[in-house]
Order: structure tokens, then sequence, then C-alpha cells
């Protein structure tokens, strides 16, 4: 008799992973197997404010609440400080981190946090390309708005308002939305080379180079587990 083989059912994302290019080395007998990226992205709301710690540097600020979302599983995961831990599996099988001011405000601040060394991790920050194309920076809300229609639910000094008030539920809603978002700019911009905002009553696009985005670079990074 013969056996029917299971049938397995992947996500969209699942089934881009599979779908592997094999490049074969002229006169070798090895080959190597080239998959698509898996992005992270993520972002962090804070216990406190800048001017509360007097420091301009990310670091010196509290973590209270953390999202990300894995392209490969297509889940957010979204975490208090006290359950920081949890977010490392999932980070350390990124092969980029996508984040809006994330090189300037977020992985200095999760670093802190981190065993080993997220600098070590390739980084796709939108701000980052965003001002080196048009030549100043946008509020993620400017972009979000004209580019997909979609706004923010708060902001960061709400977000501080509402874990002195123990309000963890509205921040865990309000960084998942954020996270959202930037995922949504992310892959619009992947696939229209292009992100848009509001230039008083009209919109103008800006042209983004998404190319190294694709690119996947070595990590040398120091994992949090045990292998």
């Amino acid at each position: 008799m013969q056996l029917k083989k299971p049938c397995i059912k992947y996500t969209r994302n699942q089934q881009r992973l599979l779908l592997t290019r094999v490049a074969f080395r002229f006169n070798q007998t090895q080959y190597d197997t080239i998959t698509p990226m898996r992005y992270i992205v993520f972002d962090l709301e804070t216990q406190n404010l800048f001017q509360e710690v007097n420091s301009s540097d990310a670091a010196a600020l509290d973590i209270s609440v953390a999202t990300v979302y894995d392209s490969y599983t297509e889940k957010y995961t979204t975490v208090t400080v006290d359950e920081i831990d949890q977010l490392w599996p999932i980070i350390e099988k990124a092969d980029a981190l996508v984040g809006y001011n994330s090189d300037h405000f977020d992985i200095p601040l999760l670093n802190k946090y981190y065993p080993g060394d997220l600098t070590q991790i390739k980084s796709i920050d939108l701000l980052v390309d965003i001002k080196a194309s048009l030549g100043r920076r946008l509020r993620l809300d400017s972009v979000a708005q004209a580019t997909i229609g979609a706004k923010k639910s708060a902001d960061g000094l709400q977000a501080v308002r509402w874990w002195r008030e123990g309000n963890i539920a509205d921040i865990k809603k309000y960084c998942e939305q954020d996270v959202k978002v930037t995922k949504e700019i992310f892959e619009y911009a992947m696939k229209h080379g292009h992100v848009k905002f509001k230039d008083g009553h009209r919109k103008r696009e800006i042209p983004l180079d998404t190319a190294h985005w694709e690119v996947k670079e070595d990590s040398v990074m120091t994992h949090s587990l045990l292998f």
C-alpha cells in the first residue's frame, strides 16, 4: 500500500524562504544555498525622558515595553522590560533589524540590556535612508500618513505617562502599532522603491535605494543562547 505524504501548509513568507536559489561553484562539487532575508522589525517605549536623565544618550533611558515582528513567522511579540529576555532568541535569528530612528535610539538602548552586541547585526534604519535621499529627517507619523494612510495612535511622552500610571496594556498596544506601521512602510518601500510625505497640501515621493536591504552580511555577534 502506498502511503500518502502529509500535506503541510506554509505561510506566504515561509514559502518564500523555502524557495531557495542555488549558486553552483564552477569546477567544484560544493554549492551554496542563498535564502531570502529574515527581517525583525522592532520598536521600544521608555519609562523616562531625555530631560529627566540629563542626557541625549538613548542608553541612559530605561525600556518599558518592546515589540518585535518576525518576517519568517509573521508574528508580533510584545513584552515588558521584565520579560525582555524572551526577545533574544527571535532577534538572534535576524538577517537584519528594521526600525525607524533605530540606529540612533532603539539599538543603543536595547543593547544596554542584551548580553551580546546588537550592532553586529545588519541594521536597516528607514530614517537614515530617508535623510540620505531627502536631506532632512521626517517624523514617522508624517511618512506613515502619506505612504500607507496610517496614523500613530499616541507618542513617546504619552507612553511614559501610561507607564507611571501602571497602564501597561495601552503601552503594549501603542508599541505594537508603531511596529506594524514601520513594517508596512518598509514593505511598501521594498516594493515601490520610494516612500511619501506631505509637503504642504501635496504628497511628495522620496526615492530610496533599497538594494542594500536585501544583502546579507556576516554576523560576528555573541549570542545569548548556548549552542
